[in-house]
């Protein structure tokens, strides 16, 4: 089964051993329709947008304004209605799917850790590349190369044990960090 949640950040526990914990809102979600291979439609609310595609879902399926995203998720519902969320209390390990933080376009030393060259004594070599090609053969840049670029915002899975799961709120307590940062949306997919 999976569900769409939220980071609300993280947290620790408070005892003779204290762990670190993140906590996760469950998003109240709707089943729209139920496929016969286990998957579903469903529908839930994130931020504000709408466009004439939203509307005609909407209108389709008789929900109100407020849920304007759909995904297509695993499910345990076996007909129309809310997302059963009862499956989380009994839950003990599930995989966590989040987008990385972003951070923008980034030089080599921070996106790959190069260590960079001297300070001072008259270096020119600081925080930049270095050498990126070869001499006459192949004679261009080998594809892969470690380069400045975009860094952050790629989707990283991690599987993390749950700690506890509260119905009346929706929060899930997970072992552990999870990529993202605070607000992020993401999937959980219940694997024992």
């Amino acid at each position: 089964m999976e569900f769409i949640v939220e980071k609300i950040g993280m947290s620790r526990t408070i005892g003779t051993k204290s762990e670190a914990v993140t906590l996760l809102r469950v998003l109240g979600a709707k089943v729209c329709e139920v496929y016969e291979n286990g998957k579903g439609l469903v529908a839930y609310s994130q931020g504000k947008a709408t466009n004439k595609a939203v509307a005609g879902q909407q209108k389709k399926y008789s929900l109100s304004k407020e849920f304007n995203r759909f995904a297509t998720l695993k499910l345990s519902n076996k007909e129309v209605g809310e997302l059963d969320t009862g499956v989380l209390g009994e839950a003990k390990r599930v995989q966590v799917r989040f987008k990385t933080k972003g951070r923008g376009f980034s030089g080599a030393m921070k996106r790959w850790n190069f260590q960079g060259g001297p300070a001072a004594h008259g270096s020119r070599f600081h925080r930049r590349l270095g050498s990126i090609g070869n001499r006459e053969w192949p004679g261009r840049v080998q594809p892969g190369k470690k380069m400045a670029g975009h860094y952050g915002n790629e989707l990283v899975s991690g599987k993390n044990d749950v700690m506890s799961f509260d119905k009346e709120s929706a929060i899930l307590v997970l072992k552990g960090s999870v990529a993202g940062f605070n607000g992020a949306f993401g999937r959980i997919q219940i694997i024992k």
